[in-house]
């Protein structure tokens, strides 16, 4: 379609789509010397096993050639010994550890299986990988890995072709499939002991190519914690048929949904022991099963943008084998299958995006679950059941749908998948190979030359933390063993009006003549340099480089996060080098990257230099019986200067700090007489951790930071809260994460309806022996906070307590009076999706801010407008009207006052301003016996506000920002006798924001001195 002269991308979608199919269809069609999907005649069915197949098959066209029927075997079982039934049968859902026996009767069975154990996730459940292929295949896999690692790593062929081309006729690709990572999604682990029994046992041509040629790789669990208490409440389901059941309130120890949005930070354990798998195989395809959408979605190619930093070569991989399965699905007659729809493959965060970054090739089905093994009539939405030009034949409006369905489509889809795949591995091998050169190639193409972390950093502990997650993605790290310097290129120059010569103006194009130049920047010895040469530089160049989305994209709602940046986000400083000498540097390859800890220097007392590092509280809780005391300004003593925050020990011996500092990599000085400055003493505050029965997903991240950083908590839930009678008794600080899906107050506070349904349990019984790991527990998880609730809060508070909440619990201690001075202004245009913010700090002397220069990057997702007053229960006043700060009309000029004819003229008193982050001031009229005025030292101090407009972004999208820019960001209110700590932003997400974890930290080690360094006006008392 033509529109305003301009082909619309609608009508360039279509066209790419039939040239990939007919790319497709000129290439290997059945019929045209490629193996028709059909079984071998001469080959025994198991009859009863298919029967049972097909009576548990809801309709003929939910299944294919490839899966109607199973093989016999003498030899080898079938799911049914462990299962008792067939794979997909209606009320079974094995627990991992029921895979897992299954897969090793298969190895036990048949030379054509292996298991290999990968690792344990964070409650110690083990993992595994199922290798199948050919008895010849799997006598081979070192040689085999050892061709591949060479296609992987081209260095070691010296980049030559030729020589690839001879690999890649010996080699034998690995497709690596995953199943279950969201544990509601519950049908792969079925699905893929039945395709392991078909791939090993199968002799019809179609499967036996793809053992042949082919090495497949399974971890049919992922989310082994999760799945396991999936179980446990489905078969509390079967038991109490007519009940509501429990929703799975834990996936995994932390992180239920968001497991899938790890694979950038690798902080989770699942995610660490796929990537090693995949990376230690050098597996070509990573292939993970999802169950949301019917039928089947092959969402890799989804819809734009594409993430900027995946290979050319892999968007074309993706568009050959998702139109391949949709064609290959289609004309076997199964209803629902597309690969074009609403999800963009921006986010390298997803786990399958470990093969896009990694030089493979990424796989994502969404099929289509009951989340459980019932039999349902599912009714659609009419936007799924429609048919589009990418869907000619949609998902029915209603159904009869079973899990068996759902496993008939997963296994087709994974046997047509495999098969295209193997019919061209010798093209994906060598597409392996290239884009491993090309990321090897790319200082001397798209750049940059390297990623500079320079040994001066002032935040070293940080600096080695994200060096620490390149490590674990396989990027390679140097480190100069001389100075070196490199040249910058220019500045974009800002573009400034015609005529505009004002003073400040000129100064800026002064300041862009400047900037507009080449600049020379050196370096010391010991910088880390992450070397784009080599062949993980993609992965280092996502995560290091900055991100935009354009308000203008055609994608309106992008799926995840549109920024991550993670040198801004570590607080950490790396340079883009775009300069090859910088390849010329003395360098070495280093493997263990530590910043520097220890003691040095002589003297009895002790000093760390506060750089917001968030060890320095774990050293406080490690060293309980120390005396530890922050410096409210800096100071310098023996030519080292201290950040204001920085703290002082004492009451431990040298040797002990010494190895407690190495080991938290912290840098401790022995000072010979104490700085005369102002100090108070930092506690090891004791810490309540509040949690819902409404979601844990967000909170889990910020227990995996606490935990990590050994800082013990009680971990309480809303109704624990509601139980406690003096909260202030037991704690000094709750911390009060967000809830996620922006929570309103009424549900935090009343939790699910009790009107109607049944007790939710959440505990531990013969029936679900696995809800309750690391986690909570209830009797019921439907009440929530409540009124009583509420009231132990705000008494908490009154009596001294620190309350810390961030986005929605912000919210609702606002919407509770916990805030007074505080408002939340409605957003009308402001549109932030996961995007990295600048922030600038305003109150440098407030312990919360203790460590942090002026500018600081955060991560923010639509958080609150924080607007403040100095009239409690008032909205900062809004003028009506045009609010230009010019004179009115009348006489004289711009600058000269107006008169009243017939009077002497009077001079107006000048009207009070506040900057967008300052509390207003009271003015005359308003302090007359108004017993509302906040009084100057109840009034909320700001921490942290938003950039200005122009400096807001970062990396991301960012619309509206007129509405948030300035704002505060970081609110510490006083409330009675303590604070409540009002967080627009997260300061603790996806193990991505390390460098805002201590506006969190120093808020729980300053508990008691929140006021310190706070100026406060003399009050003047309103006048009756």
């Amino acid at each position: 379609m033509i529109q305003g002269g301009r082909v619309s991308m609608r009508a360039i979608r279509v066209m790419a789509a039939m040239l990939i199919l007919a790319a497709i269809g000129n290439t290997a069609r059945a019929g045209d010397g490629e193996t028709a999907p059909a079984r071998d005649p001469k080959q025994p069915v198991d009859e009863a096993y298919t029967a049972k197949m097909r009576k548990y098959t809801t309709a003929p066209y939910f299944t294919s050639p490839l899966v109607d029927y199973l093989p016999a075997s003498k030899n080898v079982p079938t799911p049914e010994v462990v299962l008792g039934d067939v794979s997909g049968a209606p009320g079974i859902l094995p627990y991992s550890r029921d895979v897992y026996k299954y897969m090793r009767l298969l190895e036990k069975a048949s030379p054509r299986v292996k298991v290999y154990s990968i690792g344990t996730t964070e409650e110690g459940r083990e993992m595994i990988a199922v290798a199948v292929s050919s008895e010849e295949n799997l006598k081979h896999l070192d040689e085999n890995r050892a061709r591949l690692a060479k296609l992987a790593d081209p260095r070691t062929i010296q980049l030559n072709d030729a020589e690839a081309d001879k690999i890649v006729a010996q080699a034998t690709p690995i497709y690596y499939i995953t199943g279950t990572i969201h544990s509601p999604e519950t049908g792969a682990p079925t699905a893929l002991m039945e395709l392991a029994y078909r791939l090993a046992v199968d002799e019809s041509p179609y499967v036996r190519e793809i053992r042949e040629g082919t090495v497949t790789l399974i971890t049919p669990v992922v989310e082994v914690d999760g799945r396991d208490r999936m179980v446990d409440i489905y078969r509390w389901h079967l038991s109490h048929p007519k009940d509501f059941y429990p929703p799975l309130i834990y996936w995994g120890k932390y992180v239920a949904h968001d497991n899938n949005r790890d694979a950038m930070g690798v902080t989770l354990k699942l995610t660490e022991n796929v990537l090693k798998t995949y990376t230690g195989w050098k597996a070509q395809v990573l292939h993970d099963l999802h169950e949301s959408v019917p039928y089947l979605y092959d969402n890799t190619v989804g819809d734009g943008p594409y993430n900027a930093w995946i290979d050319p070569i892999l968007a074309d991989e993706w568009q050959m084998i998702g139109a391949r399965n949709v064609a290959d699905l289609t004309k076997f007659g199964m209803p629902g299958v597309f690969t074009h729809g609403d999800f963009d493959t921006w986010s390298p965060g997803y786990l399958m995006f470990i093969a896009a970054m990694h030089n493979g090739i990424s796989r994502l089905y969404e099929t289509f679950g009951n989340g459980g093994a019932d039999t349902k009539e599912r009714t659609l939405e009419p936007e799924e059941y429609a048919r589009t030009w990418y869907r000619q034949n949609p998902p029915l409006p209603k159904a009869l749908w079973s899990q068996r369905d759902n496993n008939n489509y997963e296994e087709t889809g994974l046997l047509t998948s495999l098969h295209y795949f193997n019919e061209n591995r010798r093209m994906f091998l060598k597409n392996f190979y290239l884009k491993a050169k090309r990321s090897v190639q790319k200082p001397t193409t798209e750049g940059p030359a390297a990623y500079v972390l320079s040994a001066d950093d002032p935040r070293p502990e940080l600096q080695a933390e994200l060096i620490h997650v390149l490590q674990k993605q396989e990027v390679e790290i140097s480190r100069a063993t001389e100075a070196f310097s490199v040249t910058l290129p220019p500045k974009k120059a800002k573009k400034h009006g015609k005529g505009d010569e004002s003073k400040d103006t000129a100064k800026e194009r002064e300041k862009d003549k400047a900037d507009s130049e080449p600049t020379t920047r050196e370096f010391p010895a010991g910088s880390y340099i992450v070397r784009m040469d080599q062949p993980y530089s993609r992965i280092a160049d996502a995560l290091l480089d900055y991100q935009y989305w354009s308000p203008d994209d055609p994608q309106k709602t992008p799926y995840d996060d549109t920024g991550w940046t993670f040198g801004e986000l570590f607080g950490v400083q790396v340079t883009r080098v775009t300069d090859a000498k910088v390849l010329s540097a003395a360098m070495e390859r280093v493997k263990n990257v530590n910043a520097p800890g220890g003691v040095k220097g002589e003297g009895s007392l002790f000093a760390i230099n506060n750089t917001a590092q968030p060890t320095l509280a774990t050293l406080r809780y490690r060293l309980k019986d120390a005396s530890m005391d922050a410096a409210e300004e800096s100071f310098e003593t023996g030519g080292t200067k201290f950040n204001r925050g920085s703290v002082l020990i004492r009451g431990v011996s040298r040797a002990d700090l010494d190895k407690a500092a190495v080991d938290v990599e912290l840098q401790a000085v022995a000072l010979s007489a104490a700085p005369t400055v102002k100090t108070h003493p930092v506690r090891a505050a004791r810490v309540a951790f509040v949690h819902t029965w409404l979601s844990t997903q967000m909170e889990g991240w910020w227990r995996l930071a606490l935990d990590d950083l050994k800082i013990p908590y009680d971990y309480i839930s809303t109704q624990t809260v509601a139980k406690i009678d003096d909260l202030s008794a037991k704690y000094d600080v709750i911390l009060f994460p967000p809830v996620g899906f922006n929570a309103p107050a009424s549900a935090i506070i009343n939790g699910l309806p009790m009107a109607w349904g049944n007790p939710l349990p959440w505990k531990n019984t013969p029936e679900t022996p696995n809800l309750v790991g690391k986690n909570d527990s209830t009797d019921d998880m439907r009440p929530g906070l409540g009124w009583d609730g509420v009231a132990k809060l705000q008494a908490f508070v009154a009596k001294g307590g620190v309350l810390l909440t961030a986005t929605d619990t912000s919210n609702f201690a606002l919407s509770i009076g916990l805030g007074d001075g505080v408002g939340v202004s409605p957003s009308q245009k402001m549109n932030i999706v996961g995007s990295v913010l600048g922030a600038r700090l305003v109150d440098s002397a407030s312990p919360i801010a203790y460590g942090y220069s002026d500018k600081v990057a955060v991560y923010c997702d639509n958080g609150p407008i924080f607007s403040l007053s100095s009239i409690a229960g008032e909205r900062r006043r809004r003028h009506l009207g045009n609010q230009s700060k010019a004179r009115p009309t009348g006489r004289g000029t711009v600058d000269d006052p107006d008169f009243a004819v017939g009077r002497v003229g009077v001079e107006a008193p000048e009207e009070p301003t506040a900057e967008l982050w300052e509390s207003p001031e009271v003015t005359d009229e308003q302090k007359m016996n108004n017993i509302r005025v906040i009084p100057p030292a109840n009034r909320p101090r700001v921490i942290l506000r938003y950039a200005d407009n122009k400096e807001l972004l970062i990396s991301g999208l960012l619309e509206g920002e007129d509405e948030i820019a300035q704002h505060p960001a970081v609110v510490d209110v006083p409330s009675g006798n303590g604070h409540v700590i009002l967080f627009s932003i997260n300061p603790v997400y996806r193990g991505e924001t390390r460098g805002t974890y201590s506006l969190v930290l120093n808020t729980i080690l300053n508990f008691d001195n929140l006021n310190a360094g706070r100026k406060v006006e003399e009050n003047k008392t309103p006048r009756p």
